[in-house]
C-alpha cells in the first residue's frame, strides 16, 4: 500500500523490526481499514523488498502484542482495541482520568529507595543536589492489562513513608492525602515517544519494536512547592492523551 516508509539497510535496526513499526503505524492510521486485514506476506515482502520470513517475524511480534491475529484461511486480522482515554490536565489523576473505561485498576509498588538528588531530579523538585529524595518504581493496570510503568521521585523529609501509603492505596493521590496532602496540582508536562526497552518490555508485557509515550511530569502542591517529579511510560497502542485547559 502506498504510504508504507520503506525500510533502510545498515541503520543497526533489524529489518523485521523496521517493518513491524512501519505496519503499526499504517494500522494506527488507518491504512487498513476498509479491509480489516494486513496486505499478505507475499505483497508486504515485494513493497519492503525483503524475504517473506523477515515479514513472518515483524507479524509474530505485533501478533503477541495483540496488534493483529493470523486466521487460516482468511489472513492477518487486526485486532480492534480501543485505545483507553487519558486526559491530561491541572488535576491529572491515572484512576479518575481512565473512569469508567476499565472495570479495575491496579496500582502495584515494584520498588522503593531513599537516594540523594541529582542535579536533574533537584532542579526538577526545587532541592540541592544530594538531598534526600524517595523513588518509587510503579506499574499501573486497567483490567489486568499493563498500562504504564512509572519511575517517580519525591522529597523525602516531606513524604517520609509514601512507599508503605501506596503499597496500601494503590494510588499517589490516596497516598498522598494519608500524608496529609490533601490536593496537588499539574505544573508541568512533557510528553515523548520512543521504543520500549528491555525492561519496559518485560513490565508492559511488549514485543521489540513497541512505542511508548513517555510522559515528563511535575506536580506541586497548591502553594507551588514541587511534591512529585515523574517519568511514566505508557504503550502507545493501549493509551492516548487528551490535552484538557
Amino acid at each position: 500500500m502506498a504510504g508504507l516508509k520503506q525500510v533502510q539497510r545498515q541503520t543497526g535496526v533489524a529489518l523485521w523490526r523496521q517493518i513491524a513499526d512501519r505496519i503499526r503505524e499504517a494500522i494506527s492510521t488507518g491504512a487498513y481499514d476498509e479491509t480489516g486485514v494486513v496486505p499478505p506476506e507475499t505483497v508486504l515482502a515485494l513493497q519492503f523488498g525483503v524475504n517473506r520470513h523477515t515479514v513472518r517475524s515483524a507479524l509474530a511480534a505485533l501478533a503477541q502484542e495483540g496488534i493483529v491475529r493470523a486466521v487460516q484461511g482468511r489472513g492477518t486480522l487486526i485486532e480492534r482495541k480501543e485505545r483507553l482515554n487519558f486526559p491530561i490536565t491541572r488535576r491529572t489523576r491515572f484512576t479518575a482520568g481512565i473512569g469508567d473505561q476499565a472495570r479495575e485498576m491496579r496500582g502495584l509498588l515494584l520498588d522503593e529507595a531513599k537516594e540523594e538528588a541529582s542535579t536533574e531530579i533537584a532542579r526538577w523538585l526545587g532541592l540541592k543536589p544530594g538531598e534526600q529524595v524517595i523513588r518509587l518504581e510503579t506499574l499501573r493496570q486497567a483490567d489486568k492489562r499493563p498500562v504504564s510503568r512509572a519511575t517517580s521521585w519525591f522529597p523525602a523529609k516531606r513524604f517520609a513513608g509514601i512507599g508503605e501509603a501506596y503499597r496500601k492505596r494503590e494510588s499517589i493521590t490516596k497516598a498522598f492525602a494519608e500524608l496529609g496532602l490533601a490536593d496537588y496540582i499539574r505544573a508541568t508536562t512533557e510528553v515523548t515517544a520512543a521504543h520500549a526497552d528491555a525492561a519496559d518490555m518485560a513490565d508492559l508485557e511488549l514485543t521489540p519494536g513497541a512505542i511508548l509515550l513517555i510522559a515528563k511530569a511535575m506536580n506541586t502542591d497548591l502553594d507551588g512547592v514541587p511534591v512529585q517529579y515523574s517519568i511514566s511510560r505508557f504503550a502507545a497502542d493501549r493509551v492516548q492523551f487528551t490535552i484538557e485547559n
